[in-house]
């Protein structure tokens, strides 16, 4: 028999779910294939080079980075803008321990990434051999399910379901197979994916949901990452529409609702939307379709103590945990956001002939058009050399492409952007989440841009966290990955520098920075970089680094104003006793 025959004989094999001959390796690699890996983020290791070395004659392409931090957050990135896992895989001990963070920030972002750990040699544990550690611990509480592969036969098995549980549960996995396990022959049977099937609900808690939506005098959608999960968004709209609710973006989901809708006020939170925030606490029903209400996210903002006290809230998460955890819930309805939205808006219909209300669709638009004078005319002023930093980030916003994935790290001028972040389709906006991390921006735009390379992909990115991740440029040359990152270059780490003006009396302690010419660094990678000093040429910058198609920084040059403090509900004014600690020298504090 010819190879090709034999081939075409095995993948039928493997294909009707029959046992077929192999080592553990090709069996590892089948079970990726028969799950859609068509790409896997990290730095090869000998620890599973004899799997690795089968990955292009699969079809799966490994992209090599810098750092394995950034390979978690590209899975991450890969999976939020293709609703597809996201696999990351490296050495064992130190290359697995990098992983940590991402996987952590994937957690939060419910993202399901597969992280393959492969770990020493099942014989040598406990030793304390050459890059050995306990790899399990670590990640027990970032990861919705662990396993650790105990025989070199159930590795196609094993692997299979954590993909399945990933997906099922939407966040990340760990798979963790001892080094030796690669090795060997069996037969073996190769799972194919499970498709898990949703629904709207419980009938009880959602006939109770619609009467208090039928009912409600002043009814608002909060609409949250699950929508964009379950791909509800014109369900969300529907139901809006027929009950002339406001929606809010919940907080880091600003694409959760197209900003171009008339009842779209725009994100809670951290600057966010006073539009938004002034209609929610009006509501008498507050519906929070697919999200969990992480408390960050309805923390006081803008002098704002926003969120109604009064108001019945109808929680709406595929995860029953969630529902109650944060805000005392009257309706938890455990379902699927889209489904649930679909079975609401007939129940509703069924109980009332509701008419768009139109006095409260003009006070939608009345507060809408408010906030977006007063954002207008926000001071940030211009230096001769340096752009104001709302100024940059509404001229970034005029310029920004309508199909462009959007990625943003912590710190300050990147959060001040949720005032000034407006998208039409999801998923298009990428944020660290409340893990809040430095250093995500970059690599999730670029795990984004490989997802979807028909869509622009965009970091903004502070050059505090530009110090964690620029080295990932060089993965972009190399890669061939277009990603643009705009580096808000104010030579400080904002953020913590606005807690030492409102708390510590200007005393600056690790906040200042001293950063090279960003551009002239790309350049020197291999990428395009490009200088900005000047207001009107942020939107000429941008256009042109999208049109380039070449892994482009944009150099983006500041002036060091501050928005408001991050973390005011986690600080309170220091106090001093000892003698010591009350003399303060402005030589101790650059």
């Amino acid at each position: 028999m010819n190879s090709m025959a034999d081939s075409k004989n095995v993948a039928k094999a493997i294909a009707a779910g029959g046992k077929v001959r192999m080592t553990p390796s090709e069996a590892f690699v089948e079970t990726l294939v028969a799950q859609g890996v068509k790409d896997t983020f990290g730095i090869v290791g000998s620890a599973y080079m004899d799997a690795h070395d089968l990955f292009p004659l699969a079809g799966i392409r490994f992209l090599s980075v810098a750092h394995e931090q950034n390979a978690a957050h590209m899975a991450d990135g890969y999976s939020r803008v293709t609703g597809k896992h996201g696999v990351c895989i490296a050495q064992n001990g130190p290359g697995i321990t990098n992983f940590v963070t991402g996987i952590a920030a994937a957690y939060w972002a419910h993202s399901p990434v597969v992280c393959i750990t492969p770990e020493s040699g099942s014989l040598s544990m406990g030793l304390g051999g050459f890059q050995e550690t306990e790899q399990m611990p670590i990640f027990s509480k970032i990861t919705k399910w662990q396993v650790h592969v105990n025989s070199p036969l159930r590795i196609a098995e094993l692997t299979g379901r954590a993909f399945d549980i990933a997906m099922a549960e939407r966040g990340p996995v760990q798979v963790n197979i001892p080094r030796d396990y690669f090795y060997g022959e069996g037969d073996y049977e190769i799972p194919q994916p499970h498709k898990l099937e949703r629904g709207a609900g419980g009938p009880e808690t959602l006939d109770a949901a619609a009467r208090m939506l039928a009912r409600a005098k002043f009814p608002v959608i909060l609409s949250g990452g699950g929508v964009i999960m379950a791909g509800g968004i014109k369900e969300c709209a529907a139901l809006a529409e027929y009950l002339s609710a406001p929606v809010v973006n919940s907080y880091l989901h600003n694409d959760s609702f197209p900003a171009s809708h008339p009842l779209c006020c725009g994100p809670l939170g951290y600057q966010g939307s006073k539009a938004a925030m002034k209609l929610i606490a009006k509501a008498d029903v507050v519906l929070a379709l697919g999200s969990r209400l992480g408390p960050f996210g309805t923390l006081p903002q803008h002098g704002l103590d926003y969120w109604p006290k009064d108001a019945k809230i109808i929680q709406v998460d595929a995860d029953s945990r969630m529902l109650g955890l944060v805000k005392k819930t009257t309706v938890g309805i455990c379902g699927d956001a889209k489904l649930a939205a679909v079975a609401l808006l007939e129940r509703v219909k069924a109980i009332a002939k509701l008419v768009p209300n139109k006095a409260r669709i003009a006070e939608i638009q009345k507060e809408k058009k408010a906030w977006a004078e007063e954002l207008d005319k926000w001071p940030s002023p211009n230096t001769k050399t340096r752009i104001g930093p709302r100024q940059a980030l509404a001229a970034l916003s005029r310029a920004m492409p309508k199909n462009a994935m959007v990625s943003t790290d912590i710190g300050n001028v990147c959060s001040v952007s949720n005032s000034y972040l407006h998208f039409d389709q999801a998923p298009s906006f990428l944020a660290a989440m409340s893990f809040g991390n430095c250093g995500y921006a970059f690599p999730a735009a670029m795990g984004a841009k490989v997802g979807r390379p028909d869509r622009p992909a965009i970091a903004y990115v502070g050059d505090g966290a530009w110090g964690m991740s620029l080295n990932e440029v060089m993965t972009c040359v190399r890669e061939k990955i277009p990603a643009v990152a705009v580096v808000f270059n104010n030579g400080q780490w904002g953020a913590e520098k606005k807690n030492q003006v409102d708390y510590f009396e200007n005393r600056y302690l690790g906040t200042n920075l001293q950063n090279p010419n960003f551009a002239e660094v790309a350049e020197a990678m291999g990428a395009q970089g490009l200088t900005v000093e000047h207001v009107d040429e942020v939107g000429d910058a941008l256009r042109a680094a999208v049109r380039s198609n070449k892994p482009t920084v944009i150099n983006m040059m500041l002036t060091q104003e501050l928005g408001d403090p991050f973390r005011r509900d986690a600080f309170r004014q220091p106090k001093r006793l000892l003698p010591k600690y009350r003399k303060f020298s402005a030589k101790q504090y650059r």
